[in-house]
């Protein structure tokens, strides 16, 4: 058939036609690819409306309905438990074709009345809506407060047992809260049963990292793949795993506000786990010094014992030579040699006896403290507890600390 010019030019009109449509099938299909995959709703990087509020009712229902163990500092709200960034925005569309926003809705109303402070660390909270009032407390980061009232250019709150005003100046209510809790504050998934198996993997053929007791947490880990029925957690190495959703409960930690006689009340506390650790260091360092059996030993025994005294401990006081010297003798007692010498010079052992140090001092003459110490030690005087080895105290090893450094 003769294709005259006016076909020839719907042809290639069609044609071109063909290939836009193509081009924008491969493209819908392209973005569907790159999408965002949760519980098996999937949102592209546009999305729409309809299909975002799909996703929000749909994470909402994993948590309401939850109330932490730990209920001084969990709070159950909806909307993006999961801390999805820019969901919280976008789950506020609604779409005209689909009724799956009541959620989200519901969970914003929840957070009309709440309010946070904006501080990186406190602010005060005072008795009247005045600067000049008095501190009744603080109001910290992460703490979240409900709103009783507002009062010019101030807002009464309640946050657990207090209750005052903050300047508006550093605070956010409604949705800024809502979106300041979840940027600053972690989410925790609790347990709800005993013996919760926790997974390496979102498979009940996954292997078990470890199990949770009831009422025990662990923090979400919203980075990771969600997965329809299970919740990523993170362990206490720092692993991802996964947890059956069915059995566990969402929720944001929050803080609550100070009182000024609860902070009180903190800090004397600390102050007294303090002293009592610093007690109890104090008592683990206290080793009563004792009088063993006195070990023969000859002038060149003393020597070089002094020798060695003074390499490792010359700047010491005078406790920490003798307990260098006590725990040669030590050594000489438990059979590490036949002599102090041998103990001295054993390979390994004390590295200025290795590095020739030793003899250098040998023969300058060890100096009268190092000499005493010796002395002291061989006639059995022992202030380290019986120990055999020691490190400086930087080292981090522990046991009994004498001077600078550290014995066991």
């Amino acid at each position: 058939m003769k294709i005259n010019s006016t076909m020839k030019s719907r042809i290639q009109q069609a044609a071109i036609l063909s290939v836009a449509l193509a081009t924008v099938i491969l493209g819908v299909r392209y973005e569907t690819q790159s999408s965002v995959t949760t519980a098996e709703v999937e949102v592209s990087s546009h999305g729409t409306a309809g299909i975002i509020s799909t996703m929000s009712e749909i994470q909402y229902d994993a948590s309401k309905g939850a109330a932490g163990s730990d209920a001084s500092n969990l709070t159950i709200l909806g909307g993006n438990p999961y801390g999805m960034s820019g969901t919280a925005t976008a789950m506020d569309t609604q779409d005209a074709n689909t009724n799956t926003t009541g959620a989200a809705e519901e969970s914003d109303a929840e957070w009309a009345n709440k309010l946070m402070t904006t501080v990186d660390d406190y602010m005060n909270v005072r008795e009247s809506a005045s600067s000049d009032a008095a501190v009744v407390g603080k109001l910290r980061k992460g703490d979240l407060a409900e709103i009783i009232g507002t009062e010019g250019d101030w807002t009464q709150i309640t946050s657990g047992n207090l209750t005052g005003f903050v300047s508006n100046e550093f605070v956010v209510t409604g949705d800024a809260a809502k979106a300041q809790a979840y940027d600053i504050c972690l989410l925790y998934a609790t347990s709800t049963t005993g013996g919760l198996r926790v997974r390496e993997t979102a498979s009940e053929d996954g292997s078990v990292v470890t199990a949770l007791s009831e009422g025990e947490r662990l923090e979400v880990a919203g980075d990771a793949e969600a997965v329809e029925g299970w919740t990523a957690v993170t362990t206490s190495s720092g692993a991802t795993a996964y947890v059956k959703s069915d059995y566990v409960t969402v929720a944001l930690s929050t803080g609550t506000g100070i009182t000024v006689e609860e902070e009180q009340q903190a800090l004397a506390a600390k102050k007294a786990e303090e002293e009592k650790k610093a007690a109890a260091q104090q008592a683990a360092n206290t080793v009563a010094t004792v009088q063993n059996a006195p070990v023969a030993a000859s002038y060149d025994d003393v020597t070089v014992l002094a020798a060695l005294i003074q390499a490792e401990a010359g700047y010491e006081p005078y406790e920490g030579q003798l307990a260098v010297g006590a725990v040669v003798v030590n050594r000489f007692n438990r059979g590490y040699a036949s002599s102090i010498s041998g103990v001295i010079y054993a390979p390994g052992q004390f590295s200025p006896a290795g590095s020739g140090r030793v003899d250098q001092i040998l023969a300058q003459g060890p100096k009268a403290s190092c000499i005493q110490a010796a002395q002291e030690a061989l006639s059995g005087v022992d202030n380290t507890g019986g120990a055999t080895s020691f490190r400086p105290v930087r080292s981090g090893r522990p046991g009994l600390v004498i001077a600078n450094q550290v014995f066991w």
